[in-house]
C-alpha cells in the first residue's frame, strides 16, 4: 500500500506508503555506507515534542511547493475560508488514491468510513448535528497513484471549506507530508489509517527539522491508528532471521517511506546479523530490471528485501527476481506494509507466490473482540473481504466522530484537541491511545505471505 512511503525509523527517511522522491539518483549502497556517525544517528533517543495547548486561528494557507524535501514544508499563502451554510453541519474528508493501482485498498478505507458513519446515522450529538462525508481522490491518471500537485490542491479546498473539521488520510506519507502544514494552520484534525513514515510525527527519527517543521501553528493535528515504520522495518529484520535469512541485497524505490523502511531494516538487519551485500535504489519507471537482477544473483542473497510499494512496480521487480532464476526456494522476497495488497498480486501473478510482508496490525480476518464483529459486519454490508487498511480507516472515522460527540458544534480547534486527546479508546484494533506525538499506543504487527493466490496470515510480530 502506497503504505505505506515512505523514510526513517530509527533511520534517516521513512513513510507511506509512498512518498516524494529522496532527491537523489539511483545508487548502489554497499554493506560499508553505514559509518559510524550514520547509526548513531539511527540510535538517537526521541524527545517530546512539547505542544502548545490552544492556538489561535491563522488564516488557511495554500501548499505551493509539492516537491519539497523532508526537511521543510510547502510553500503557503493565505485563503479564504468559507462560512459554513448550515452550523449544525459538520463534514469530515478522506483523501486516499482513488485513481491508480490503490483503487482496491482505498474503496475498502471508503468502505470502512461509510461503515462508521452508517452506525449514527451520519448523525453526532443525540441528532443535533447531521455529519456529511467527502470523498477526495489524491491520485491521477497521468501519475498513476498519489500526485502532489493533486494533493495540495485538495488541501487548500478542505481547509477553505468552513464546514470541514475533520480529514482521514493519507495512505501515503509523502502526500500527508504536504496536507499536514496546510491543515495544521487550518486548525483541522487529520487522522490517518496508513501513513507510517516516522518523520511526521516522531522527533529523532527522520530529518534534522522533523517533525516541527509539518506544524507551523505550533500545535499538533496529525495522528495515525497505524504503527509508524520505525517499528515495522526492525521487526522485518528480527522476522526474516526467524525464517533463516543469513545474507540480503537491500532495494528501496527512493521515496519518503520505502527508502526510509529500508534504512530501518537495513540497519536493524546488521544489527541482528544478516549479511547486507549491498542496495540500491531503483527506477520506478523502468520497464524491466532484469540486469540489476542478474547482479545481485551473482552475489548469492537467501532474501531480498523492497523498500517501496504495489504502486512503484513492485510487480514487475518480482517478475524479474524470479525470471533470472532466482526460485522461491532459494530466494525470498519480503517487503512492507506497502506492497500487502491483492493489487501486488494481480501484478506479480504467480511470480508473487511466496512473497512476504510485513503489515503494521493485524489483518481483518485475524481481529478478536469488537474487531471480529466489525469484521463480520463489513463483509454482510460490501458482500466482500476488507484490504488491510479498511479497519483502520474504520477506526479513523470514529476516532473522529467521537471528538464531534464532544464538542457539539463547528469548533475546528476544539475537535482538533479532543481527536489529539484520545485514551483508551475501544475499538476495532483494541484498546489503545494517542500519544503526545499522535502515535497509537499499539504495537502488535503481523507476518504475511502470498500462499496460493491469496495474501495468508503467518503470524503476529511482536516489538521486543
Amino acid at each position: 500500500m502506497q503504505k505505506r512511503n515512505q523514510q526513517t525509523k530509527q533511520p534517516m527517511n521513512l513513510s507511506q506508503k509512498s512518498g516524494g522522491k529522496s532527491g537523489t539518483s539511483p545508487k548502489t549502497y554497499t554493506t560499508l555506507n553505514l559509518h559510524a556517525a550514520g547509526l548513531r544517528k539511527i540510535l538517537v533517543a526521541a524527545g517530546i515534542v512539547s505542544l502548545c495547548a490552544s492556538c489561535q486561528s491563522p488564516q488557511t494557507p495554500s501548499a505551493t511547493a509539492p516537491g519539497s524535501t523532508p526537511g521543510t514544508t510547502p510553500a503557503a499563502t493565505p485563503v479564504a475560508v468559507t462560512t459554513p451554510g448550515d452550523p449544525n453541519t459538520v463534514k469530515i474528508v478522506s483523501m486516499l488514491p482513488m485513481t491508480g493501482s490503490a483503487l482496491g485498498q482505498a474503496q475498502t478505507m471508503v468502505n470502512g468510513v461509510k461503515q462508521a458513519l452508517a452506525e449514527t446515522d451520519s448523525k453526532a450529538c443525540d441528532g443535533k448535528i447531521k455529519i456529511e462525508y467527502e470523498i477526495l481522490d489524491d491520485a491521477t491518471a497521468a501519475a498513476g497513484k498519489w500526485d502532489p500537485s493533486q494533493v495540495t490542491s485538495n488541501a487548500n479546498k478542505v481547509a477553505a471549506d468552513g464546514s470541514v473539521v475533520g480529514a482521514i488520510g493519507h495512505y501515503n506519507s509523502g502526500a500527508a507530508k504536504l496536507s499536514i502544514p496546510v491543515l495544521n494552520q487550518a486548525n483541522i484534525a487529520m487522522v490517518s489509517p496508513a501513513t507510517t513514515y516516522p518523520g511526521l510525527t516522531k522527533p529523532g527519527k527522520g530529518e534534522p527539522k522533523e517533525p516541527n517543521v509539518y506544524y507551523p501553528a505550533g500545535t499538533r493535528n496529525f495522528a495515525r491508528v497505524v504503527p509508524a515504520d520505525d517499528l515495522q522495518g526492525a521487526i522485518a529484520s528480527n522476522w526474516a532471521k526467524s525464517l533463516g535469512v543469513q545474507k540480503v541485497y537491500i532495494l528501496d524505490d527512493q521515496e519518503l517511506y520505502g527508502k526510509g523502511i529500508a534504512d530501518v531494516f537495513e540497519a536493524t538487519a546488521k544489527t541482528a546479523g544478516i549479511e547486507v551485500l549491498g542496495r540500491e535504489g531503483i527506477d520506478i519507471k523502468a520497464s524491466d530490471y532484469k540486469a540489476l537482477m542478474n547482479k545481485i544473483k551473482a552475489l548469492n542473497p537467501d532474501m531480498i528485501y523492497f523498500g517501496g510499494t504495489t504502486q512503484s512496480n513492485a510487480g514487475q521487480i518480482i517478475k524479474d527476481i524470479r525470471n533470472v532464476g532466482m526460485t522461491a526456494e532459494l530466494v525470498k522476497i519480503m517487503g512492507p506494509d506497502g506492497i500487502k495488497e491483492q493489487a501486488l498480486i494481480d501484478a506479480g501473478g504467480k511470480d508473487a507466490e511466496g512473497v512476504y510482508a510485513t503489515f503494521g496490525g493485524l489483518p481483518p480476518k485475524e481481529l478478536t473482540g469488537v474487531g471480529a464483529k466489525w469484521y463480520e459486519s463489513y463483509k454482510a454490508k460490501f458482500n466482500a473481504e476488507p484490504e488491510a487498511y479498511a479497519a483502520y480507516a474504520y477506526e479513523s472515522a470514529k476516532v473522529i466522530i467521537g471528538a464531534i460527540n464532544k464538542v457539539c458544534k463547528n469548533d475546528r480547534a476544539a475537535i482538533r484537541d479532543a481527536v489529539l486527546a484520545t485514551k483508551d479508546f475501544n475499538g476495532v484494533l483494541g484498546t489503545w491511545s494517542f500519544d503526545a506525538n499522535g502515535d497509537t499506543s499499539l504495537t502488535t504487527m503481523s507476518g504475511n505471505v502470498v500462499k496460493a493466490g491469496k495474501w495468508e496470515f503467518v503470524s503476529p510480530l511482536k516489538t521486543e
